[in-house]
């Protein structure tokens, strides 16, 4: 349709924007409900091609429903926060992700991994009637620009480093200890993945491998049990000055081990010690993160990769933001 202009003397030419578009759009509402719609299952490319228009057209629709119903979200609710970064595609582009713990919602994403993507979450606080101030519990991973961030811009609040990090550091510290000893011990070549699982995940077969070589007096069995031992801290024990004395008990047995790897994975667990505790406490997992980075790398499965990082941003905020698009129906 044509929609007339107007002509005054003093505002100069405008245009008319009928009730069922936007300003400038070019597109009724409910052709753009329908391309928001599909937008959340399925990749603008193929959007465009099922519409017929320039996915660049798509792309302006996608992110001017996103920027709008964004701007109108509130995080007044939000005390537990959790953070983790995740690439538009493989090895590139990387962007940090902000989440409500409690709602398991994405509160903010931006561009970069480094300390000033904290910075830039709590500039954006205001904009959703919130302060840095009302975050009480933070979760994350051991990341030295995560951990600087926090400090420098939430120092009221309690941080939680996450367990399944903790856990895969110690994981990363086993593995060497098998590859060490496998190059002198031929009984633990393709053993990897029965060292990596717990005993209740592993196979019939590869249970009665675990217990014949148990009884080889080999350094990876003794490393296994005390990643085991290590887990029941995390599985049984209810309170924080329990975990303390448990804990600083499994440091002194890493210490004595004389295992390099074994060592210097507990003193990364010194060095962060006051956030590994903290989870007897708080009980923050990445679970939620988890979940959220999954959904996030269903995107990028679609689209196979985000060259644009503001476009992944704004697909983000669509699958998992929660946001009132208030489209026509």
């Amino acid at each position: 349709m044509r929609t007339p202009r107007t002509k005054c003397p003093k505002c100069g030419e405008r245009l008319w924007t009928p009730p069922w578009a936007r300003k400038q759009s070019g597109f009724t509402l409910l052709f753009e409900a329908f391309v928001m719609t599909l937008a959340k299952g399925m990749a603008v490319s193929k959007i465009s091609e099922l519409v017929g228009e320039h996915d660049t057209k798509i792309w302006r629709i996608v992110r001017g429903h996103v920027t709008r119903a964004y701007a109108r979200k509130t995080f007044t609710t939000a005390h537990q926060l959790g953070i983790d970064e995740t690439s538009s595609r493989k090895g590139h582009n990387y962007v940090t992700v902000f989440a409500d713990m409690e709602s398991g919602n994405v509160l903010f994403a931006t561009a970069g991994k480094d300390k000033k993507t904290v910075e830039a979450f709590t500039k954006e606080l205001p904009k959703h009637e919130a302060k840095p101030e009302q975050i009480k519990d933070i979760t994350m991973d051991m990341s030295p620009a995560f951990i600087s961030g926090v400090a420098a811009m939430f120092p009221s609040a309690s941080v939680t480093f996450d367990k399944f990090h903790v856990i895969q550091a110690l994981n990363k510290a086993q593995d060497e200890v098998r590859r060490t000893e496998q190059s002198k011990n031929p009984l633990l070549k393709k053993t990897r993945y029965i060292w990596l699982k717990n005993p209740e995940n592993l196979t019939a077969g590869q249970k009665k491998q675990l217990e014949t070589l148990r009884f080889e007096n080999l350094k990876t069995a003794k490393v296994y049990q005390m990643k085991l031992t290590f887990q029941d801290i995390y599985r049984n024990i209810l309170d924080g000055s329990s975990a303390d004395a448990a804990i600083k008990k499994w440091l002194s047995w890493a210490v004595r081990s004389r295992l390099e790897p074994i060592k210097q994975f507990a003193q990364m667990v010194k060095d962060h010690y006051a956030g590994i505790l903290q989870y007897f406490d708080s009980r923050l997992t990445s679970g939620k993160m988890e979940g959220i980075n999954s959904r996030i790398q269903g995107i990028k499965r679609r689209a196979r990769g985000f060259r644009n990082i503001n476009n992944f941003i704004a697909m983000i905020y669509l699958e998992a933001g929660n946001l009132d698009l208030a489209l026509p129906t």
